[in-house]
């Protein structure tokens, strides 16, 4: 069975959107269908392994995608995009036989404003100052890998760059990594300095040349406003972190900046197994 991207779009449209699986051909191989579908949607999540199911998956997991197998699955490997669970790998069938399987699920994509649960259910999840957002962020892009850059020097980075940076920003990069949000909206690993003597630090960037900065003013990298300079010079400010702003761009279609009106699925995508 000759495989190709074109291939597994045939593949993906006979499963339904709910839970649904199938055993492919014995002479594929499934690490032709892995290298396919982690070119599509990054780094995957490792739910089983030899037959051993990781004993943290759960609904937020991807752990809907090992409901066709019960006991059967030997290895599966999962990706969030968007409202949908994708997973492969190989299950033993009704016969005891080891096979390829390719297997989706529904997945609940949480909105703007779903209650995370770091945030209080009764209270003020709408209110901006009550809204952990990298949580958020999190949540809608359904990462659940482990932090790809968690031993960044930032007292090195910050001493060479002269200045603090914001909390958030430095909790995306140790979460995510070497990549861009829905494969388009590139996060820095550092922030860019072509713009300083502006008053800007550049913290991300799109194929359409606009550059997501923060304005820095004061001493307080939390409190700096995100500013676009679009493509064309101009200057638009937004009184909100970066995390934030992701978050709203995302899943807002009436942002000034969105993407939610191209892309109505939302993941990031590392462009590293490892940063």
């Amino acid at each position: 069975m000759e495989l190709t991207q074109a291939t597994v779009n045939d593949l993906l449209a006979r499963l339904g959107p709910e839970v649904s699986h199938m055993y492919l051909p014995d002479d594929l191989d499934p690490q032709d269908l892995f290298d396919l579908l982690a070119g599509r949607y990054g780094t995957p999540r490792t739910l089983v392994l030899a037959g051993f199911t990781d004993p943290t998956v759960d609904e937020s997991k991807g752990a809907a995608l090992l409901a066709p197998f019960e006991d059967r699955a030997v290895t599966i490997r999962a990706w969030a995009y968007g409202d949908q669970w994708v997973g492969t790998g190989t299950a033993r069938d009704a016969d005891g036989a080891e096979r390829p399987v390719l297997v989706v699920a529904h997945r609940e994509v949480p909105g703007l404003f779903a209650v995370t649960p770091d945030e209080d259910a009764d209270g003020g999840a709408d209110a901006d100052q009550d809204v952990n957002w990298m949580e958020r962020l999190i949540r809608i892009t359904g990462w659940t890998q482990p932090a790809r850059r968690p031993d960044v020097d930032w007292a090195e980075m910050e001493s060479r760059l002269g200045t603090a940076l914001p909390s958030d920003y430095k909790r995306m990069v140790e979460t995510f990594g070497h990549g861009a949000f829905d494969g388009f909206l590139d996060l820095n690993q550092e922030p860019w300095t072509d713009l300083r003597e502006d008053g800007l630090l550049i913290w991300a960037g799109t194929e359409h040349e606009n550059l997501y900065c923060w304005r820095a003013d004061g001493d307080d990298p939390d409190l700096w406003p995100v500013v676009i300079r679009s493509f064309d010079g101009e200057d638009v400010a937004f009184d909100c972190q970066a995390a934030e702003f992701v978050c709203r761009i995302l899943t807002d279609p009436d942002h000034p900046f969105t993407m939610a009106r191209f892309f109505d699925t939302h993941w990031f995508m590392n462009y590293r197994e490892s940063d």
